[in-house]
């Protein structure tokens, strides 16, 4: 008999309450990240040990204000609650954390979970905020009124965890007694027949409480997989009836449920009688203003840079030391032949030119939760939704727009929360111009070929500041064509809540950088790894046998001339050697395809050889580098030859001795990448959330089109002004 599962505990509570902190705290590294199926939403599950020793299965469930449905995050959040999802139980009890320093807001959802009557315990979070602004909250008597057991906390610093797991080790939870104000009696009958004509249409549970059918009816954006198309007309059907018999029902619930939390409120809390003026007021004065906020933003962004530049150099040289070791050491302990070739060329050689950019990336990403944990990325988008509203995007768009930096994946995906069809379509589209973290590498590749090392770091961090800047007004511009010209419509307002700045969790963010970098090098492990070994046969095979037998006698004559001290001589024939490799490569696979799309890169400024990166990069863009680390390899003169990417790059000539990776051709592919469609991926994702093949296509070509024209403006006009 198979031992029973142990009890799931629920973390719910609104966005920027400090829940994910308290997830993290209970659950350290025992948790795996996951999506739920059919959705773009994360799920956390996670263990902890009660007081008493007991294990507790625990989930972190999305941030929401209320479970009316409007986004696919409350969408999740009420089916997981309601015990709809079938990848998902139903929690036996909730740990509900709500911001102490916003407990009105946070008591609306807290009353509708504390309706489904299971056990729960509250903990008041961000005490010391609420205190310094003068609040005073009676914890008993808000917990009689409640029926939950309340427990004050500081989540980043730990205070109050002790009681916490005292809390939730109870096995006599009550269920809450808390009850909003009664449904009408008209309303309530509604809802009775609806929750019939549900439950025998196979919409809802044979068992259901009106909650059921009150929560799904009020979802007027069902966006996620757990209804078939059947039953969503159901829902929606039953949803015009009851508006046509009692219009403007669910206004009337949400004012009667506003009336019973505005009850509660002045019963347990107590405001100074003038309002208290608060760092973060004080602190929004300056990060806020029209000037001196996007002032701040530019230098904090140009910080970064710098750091990814400077701080992680030491870092990435230990990775290409370490590559270089390795390699040398499989090239000692194997026979010459096609064999280890693949594994120094192809796999070693592969990986690293992608794994030597992990210091850039964790950089990259923990000072991302640094600004969300602070409470500054929410400002970062009021700040840029003053530049979004020129080109008549909805503010709402913003959000994705802002994922899309991490990767346009989740971006698009997280589109589903515009209500506008016009405004999603039109940042679905520009997604893709965002500078994702695929593009970080590179980026720094080409940037460190473009500048020597004798060039500040402040340099090259600027260049990096300008590239995302150059994606950004691209969208931007794209933005206004398309709310212009193909999708006219009325554009929709943002209303975007601004959370208190508080110290960031250390904790939690080095465990956020932890599961990044834990993905990325999954990534490199498995995907990038299978096309480094693809890569490698395509830029190996097919041989030429007169070539092979003319390296073979030009490996000799090296061999004899390294005894001799002609330097003249032995730097020629290593030339020469150079050369027959690399007309092997231009047989290969990859090379056959690389010429093939010369005719249309040469003007601007491309080779063959990176013809055969632009192929390799079309499955993900920083495959680009993947794929010259092992096409450099695969010619290079000497098959220890280790020499760094970034060095190798820049030491490669043409035939007339002219480097290919000149300053100008730097440039123009920096230009190309910017606004490349360069994600296999990507264009999946699209027509998933469009429906429609028509939007992929159009997506590609204007994306692929603007990167070939701009980066064809770059090499000539630079070409005709002498740069």
């Amino acid at each position: 008999m198979s031992e029973a599962a142990p009890p799931l505990l629920a973390v719910v509570g609104n966005p920027n309450s400090g829940k994910t902190t308290l997830f993290n705290l209970l659950t350290g590294l025992r948790q795996k990240v996951a999506n739920y199926p059919g959705v773009t939403v994360e799920k956390k599950i996670g263990e902890c040990r009660t007081q008493h020793g007991k294990k507790l299965r625990v989930i972190d469930l999305p941030g929401a204000y209320s479970l009316n449905a409007r986004s696919p995050d409350e969408a999740v959040l009420r089916d997981v609650l309601l015990g709809r999802r079938a990848d998902t139980p139903r929690p036996d009890r909730i740990l509900f954390v709500a911001d102490a320093s916003n407990l009105e807001r946070n008591l609306y959802l807290l009353s509708q979970v504390l309706e489904l009557g299971l056990p729960t315990v509250l903990v008041l979070n961000m005490m010391d905020v609420a205190a310094h602004k003068q609040w005073r909250i009676d914890i008993p008597r808000l917990s009689e009124e409640l029926g939950v057991p309340v427990v004050p906390m500081q989540a980043i610093s730990g205070q109050g965890f002790l009681e916490l797991r005292v809390a939730i080790s109870r096995e006599d939870l009550p269920a809450p007694r808390w009850h909003s104000a009664p449904l009408p009696e008209d309303i309530r009958a509604a809802l009775h027949r609806s929750l019939d004509s549900l439950a025998s249409a196979g919409a809802i549970h044979d068992k259901a409480t009106l909650l059921e059918p009150l929560y799904l009816m009020a979802d007027h954006n069902p966006l996620h997989d757990g209804f078939e198309d059947s039953h969503l007309a159901q829902i929606r059907e039953a949803r015009e009836v009851v508006e046509k018999a009692h219009p403007g029902w669910e206004d009337q619930l949400v004012a009667d449920r506003y009336a019973a939390i505005e009850k509660l409120s002045a019963k347990v809390l107590t405001l100074p009688e003038q309002e208290v003026r608060t760092f973060t007021h004080r602190l929004d004065q300056f990060l806020l203003h029209p000037f001196f906020g996007g002032a701040v933003l530019l230098g904090i962004l140009a910080f970064l840079f710098f750091l990814i530049f400077r701080v992680a150099e030491g870092p990435m040289g230990w990775i290409e030391e370490a590559f270089a070791a390795l390699g040398n050491t499989v090239t000692g302990l194997m026979p010459p032949g096609d064999l280890r070739d693949l594994i120094v060329d192809g796999a070693i050689n592969g990986v690293a030119g992608v794994v030597v950019f992990l210091p850039q990336i964790l950089i990259l990403f923990f000072f991302i939760g640094i600004m969300e944990d602070t409470g500054y990325m929410a400002r970062l988008a009021f700040i840029m939704d003053r530049l979004m509203s020129v080109v008549g995007l909805n503010g709402k768009a913003f959000l994705p727009f802002l994922s899309s930096y991490a990767c346009a994946v989740p971006g698009i995906m997280a589109t589903r929360t515009i209500d506008s069809p016009k405004d999603r379509l039109i940042t679905i589209l520009i997604a893709p111009l965002a500078s994702c973290s695929a593009r970080l590498p590179v980026y720094l590749l080409l940037i460190s070929a473009l500048m020597p090392e004798s060039v500040s770091a402040w340099a090259r961090a600027g260049t990096m500041v300008g590239l995302y800047a150059l994606g950004t007004l691209g969208a931007f511009g794209f933005a206004w064509i398309f709310n212009k010209g193909i999708l006219r419509g009325a554009n929709a307002p943002m209303i975007l809540e601004m959370p208190n700045y508080k110290l960031p969790s250390l904790k939690a963010i080095l465990l956020q950088v932890w599961q990044r970098a834990k993905a990325f090098l999954l990534r490199a492990g498995t995907v990038i790894f299978g096309m480094s070994i693809l890569i490698w046969a395509a830029s190996t095979y097919p041989k030429d046998s007169a070539l092979l037998a003319e390296a073979e006698k030009i490996e000799q004559r090296i061999e004899s001339l390294e005894t001799s001290g002609d330097e003249a001589a032995l730097t020629a024939a290593a030339d020469e050697f150079a050369g027959v490799k690399s007309r092997q490569l231009a047989q290969s696979l990859a090379g056959r395809a690389g010429h093939l799309i010369e005719p249309l890169i040469e003007p601007l400024g491309y080779d063959w050889k990176i013809g055969i990166g632009l192929i390799g990069s079309f499955a993900a863009r920083e495959l680009f580098v993947n794929t010259m680390a092992v096409v450099y390899a695969v010619g290079a003169e000497d098959e220890e030859d280790m020499t760094p990417l970034r060095e190798r790059i820049q030491q490669e000539t043409r035939a007339d001795g002219t480097l290919v990776y000149s300053p100008l051709v730097c440039v123009s592919l920096l230009v190309f990448y910017v606004f490349a469609m360069q994600c296999v991926s990507t264009l999946a994702i699209v027509r998933r959330e469009t429906g429609s093949w028509k939007w992929v296509w159009f997506q590609l070509f204007y994306l692929s089109g603007t990167a070939w024209v701009l980066a064809f403006a770059v090499y000539q006009i630079g070409g005709m002004m002498g740069w």
